[in-house]
């Protein structure tokens, strides 16, 4: 017994609309180049669909990546080492080091970037905050010295920053 595939409504759709585009094309009622800028397609793309159509049908219209992982994804197992070891051992370290660390000790072999986000997203390290002015040396606000968006307040004779809501 041949397996049943069941596609979301959308993709339903989606294989009913090209569907029709091609068989107007094949009917000669519009061009393939037409037919390609009706479903948002280049020339190569639209004789690829066609050529599937030709050789599966209607079901060769499907996306048959629907349902499955992506291959880059993270498996969960190196997702809860990277969490757990900046939680337990290297909660004292910013993120470049951390990932410095993850690399060279531990052989996980991530972009900085996410596991920055991974960081992020569980809660374990915050985003940062504005560069702020870069010619006056003051970070975030309005600085009155030149052209950014800092403030500058001089209290004491220690320079401080405010940052405007």
């Amino acid at each position: 017994m041949p397996s049943m595939i069941f596609y979301r409504k959308a993709a339903v759709e989606r294989a009913m609309k090209v569907q029709e585009v091609i068989l107007r094309a094949m009917a000669k009622k519009i061009t393939w180049w037409q037919a390609a800028e009706i479903l948002g397609l280049s020339d190569r793309s639209m004789r690829r669909w066609r050529e599937r159509y030709e050789e599966f049908g209607y079901d060769g219209l499907f996306d048959r990546r629907q349902g499955k992982p992506s291959p880059k994804r993270v498996p969960v197992a190196v997702v809860e080492q990277v969490l757990g070891l900046n939680r337990d051992r290297y909660f004292d370290l910013n993120v470049r080091h951390f990932h410095e660390k993850l690399q060279a000790e531990h052989g996980v072999d991530l972009s900085y970037t996410w596991v920055k986000l991974a960081l992020q997203g569980a809660g374990l390290v915050t985003r940062g905050g504005s560069a702020g002015c870069i010619a006056s040396g003051v970070r975030g606000g309005l600085c009155r010295g030149c052209c950014c968006t800092s403030t500058v307040l001089i209290t004491a004779g220690f320079r401080m920053s405010v940052g405007m809501t």
